[in-house]
């Protein structure tokens, strides 16, 4: 008895079925052109500049990228005549040049359907390892290190301290990821404390900002630090025995080590008091935050401001060096307040603008339940 001929499963993609067609997928290589990738398929100089001016509207073929797939549509017969040229400038985004009869071009955008997802873990390394290890963009540890920047001093997070993140990805078709979309909610222990993290817009200013459970904000006045990445190496001290000089003195600053050439942030928004150079400074960034603060940026190897020049924080002032009296490449950080230098690390240091009592009860009815998941997946996780 004759078995019944097994059904042909046909793919279909952007918006063609592909067997239908002689496909060639390639990748946009140094010295491509759109018209060169069209004259390599047998289409005449006169023919390409025709089909670049009817497109040119809506898809100017000078934004083609190195490195960028596209693919060809060819026709099955002997001729593998051009039918379609499709470039993907993004995993989502992709032009569709139909080369038919007819000349047209369209611009599609794959459909994404957003996936929530709540994870725990404990930090035994750096936290993009941490969230490697969960099969989570890496990206997400830099999102989380800005919203904590104010809050947590990342220098001094210990190996095993416990975490939790609520957040959304993205993903292309229903399968294809596509990264993150946006952090719901986070917690990190911390000095024996849970830190949480709760995004909220308030009505008046309607830009968003992250909350602890109470409520209170935590982006603060001044950064922890003024690189993103580093470690202590020397700290604030009335005595310390100084390498250079070698000699006990009055250490005013905080010593972060960092690679040559790591850019410098000012910890907080101000205006650039002074710059130069002195033998014992080098080169040095001194900013002016208010009445009360200064901040100060010393061995610089190179300066990226001037004086007068306004600052936001965060803003990059200069790159980590070793001028003037310095063994290896760091930043020594001096802080000021009411005209006397003080320890940065142990200064209780002025928040943000509080939620509003009127907004509170709306944060509130939001954050709890995500809290109490961030709890139960830590509960679950750490039992």
């Amino acid at each position: 008895m004759q078995q019944p001929r097994a059904r042909k499963e046909h793919k279909y993609d952007f918006g063609f079925r592909l067997s239908d067609y002689n496909v060639v997928h390639d990748t946009i290589r140094q010295g491509d052109t759109f018209g060169g990738i069209l004259e390599r398929q047998n289409i005449d100089t006169l023919r390409v500049y025709d089909v670049v001016n009817k497109i040119k509207d809506t898809f100017d073929v000078r934004t083609v990228r190195k490195g960028k797939p596209y693919t060809l549509l060819r026709a099955l017969d002997r001729t593998k005549r051009l039918q379609a040229f499709i470039y993907q400038p993004d995993q989502r985004t992709y032009y569709v040049v139909r080369l038919t009869d007819s000349v047209y071009v369209s611009k599609k955008i794959r459909p994404v359907k957003i996936r929530r997802r709540t994870i725990a873990g404990k930090l035994e390394g750096s936290l993009a390892e941490a969230l490697s290890r969960e099969k989570v963009d890496p990206e997400l540890a830099s999102r989380i290190s800005k919203i904590y920047q104010w809050t947590i001093d990342f220098f001094k997070l210990q190996r095993g301290a416990k975490f939790g993140v609520t957040f959304t990805e993205r993903f292309i078709n229903d399968t294809v990821y596509d990264g993150v979309d946006s952090l719901q909610a986070a917690f990190f222990e911390y000095k024996g404390k849970n830190i949480y993290a709760f995004p909220f817009a308030t009505e008046n200013s309607g830009k968003l900002e992250y909350y602890d459970e109470e409520g209170k904000p935590l982006r603060n006045f001044f950064l922890k630090a003024p690189l993103k990445f580093s470690r202590i190496s020397s700290r604030f001290s009335p005595r310390r025995f100084h390498p250079v000089q070698m000699m006990w003195k009055a250490h005013k600053g905080t010593d972060y080590a960092a690679p040559h050439g790591t850019p410098i942030m000012t910890t907080a928004s101000g205006v650039v008091e002074q710059t130069g150079y002195t033998a014992g400074n080098g080169n040095f960034v001194k900013v002016k935050h208010n009445g009360t603060y200064s901040t100060q940026y010393l061995h610089m190897s190179k300066i990226l401001v001037r004086r007068g020049q306004r600052v936001k924080q965060g803003d990059i002032i200069g790159k980590v060096g070793s001028t003037g009296l310095a063994t290896g490449p760091h930043v020594c950080y001096r802080f000021w307040k009411n005209g006397v230098q003080v320890d940065a690390l142990r200064l209780k240091l002025p928040n943000a603008e509080p939620m509003s009592s009127s907004v509170k009860p709306r944060f509130m009815e939001i954050m709890t339940p995500l809290k109490r998941e961030l709890d139960s997946i830590a509960g679950i996780k750490f039992k």
